[in-house]
């Protein structure tokens, strides 16, 4: 009995040395959450203007830009998927993965070669496991991505949407990320970066006119041209998009490992408690079993006295 009371207390030791790690981790992902959300607060708008401002000369203009014009028959698509570099976060890396799978069947059931790009160790090792082509990946920064790194992914992306698709070049791009909603929210989801999606709506909002005698009048001049424009506005384009897809996945993978600790900490002590009821009910057998051994042992010592005496 001793020694089933000793497996428990090593077992209730192990399992509470668990739970302050996990305790620990969960408070650091709390505390990292914060200038998570503050960076993407602070990328969003930009990113929006930005948009807005493409959407503006592209609608004002009558210029064929990679940015803003799409094939005809477009055969190529590439496809950024984020992921994280560590694990620990629940299924969020599984799930954004799970999207890019979505993805890829949809680009291949439209006859579209699909292009993949990554960035996180985890994504990296579930193609290499599977043994399926990626062109390039990055890791080592998906938990405090910096705009450099959002310019170091966005530039083969740009050089593969201006190329031909002969020559190595792509029709479309599309990226796959999990968006930061809220603290216990977070959603994968795929956006089309290139060419840009010119909807009547977007158009309406982005580019502001001027109505003079029944005409429509744009208001953006373009110096030295619409096209040089693009060219311009392109990279800054998909760096802004990419950036803020970055820091939205950061934050969800915080919240995802904050819940996913949380979670661990929480069963830690249901099973210490667990363990602390068997331990005190092997302990109060052994304690039962000692008292009986010794009231037996009294019994027997008086017994063999009294017969001594006869």
């Amino acid at each position: 009995m001793g020694a089933q009371l000793r497996v428990y207390k090593r077992r209730i030791k192990s399992v509470t040395a668990t739970k302050k790690i996990t305790k620990a981790m969960e408070m650091i992902a709390a505390s990292r959450i914060v200038k998570a959300q503050r960076q993407v607060a602070a990328s969003t708008p930009y990113a929006t203007e930005l948009t807005r401002a493409v959407t503006a000369v592209a609608t004002g203009s009558t210029t064929k830009h990679p940015l803003t014009t799409e094939v005809e028959r477009p055969t190529r698509a590439a496809v950024l998927l984020i992921t994280s570099d560590r694990g620990l976060a629940g299924g969020y890396s599984s799930n954004a993965i799970k999207a890019a799978e979505r993805l890829t069947s949809r680009l291949s059931s439209e006859r579209k070669d699909v292009v993949t790009y990554i960035v996180g160790r985890k994504g990296v090792a579930y193609y290499g496991f599977r043994e399926r082509p990626v062109e390039d990946s990055w890791t080592g920064f998906t938990d405090n991505p910096t705009y450099a790194d959002a310019k170091a992914v966005a530039a083969p992306l740009i050089e593969a949407i201006t190329k031909d698709t002969a020559h190595g070049g792509v029709d479309e791009i599309h990226i796959v990320f999990t968006e930061f909603i809220s603290m216990m929210t977070q959603t994968p989801i795929e956006n089309r970066l290139l060419p840009l999606a010119l909807t009547p709506s977007t158009a309406e909002e982005s580019a502001e006119v001027l109505k003079r005698g029944g005409e429509v009048l744009p208001l953006f001049d373009f110096e030295p041209s619409a096209e040089d424009v693009l060219d311009a506005l392109l990279p800054r384009y998909v760096e802004s998009r990419i950036y803020n897809s970055l820091l939205q996945a950061a934050a969800s993978k915080h919240a995802a490992t904050r819940r996913a600790m949380k979670s661990a900490t929480d069963n830690a002590g249901d099973l210490i408690k667990s363990l602390s009821r068997l331990a005190n009910a092997a302990r109060q057998a052994e304690i039962t079993q000692e008292i009986s051994e010794i009231v037996g042992g009294a019994s027997a010592l008086a017994d063999a006295t009294a017969g001594s005496e006869n």
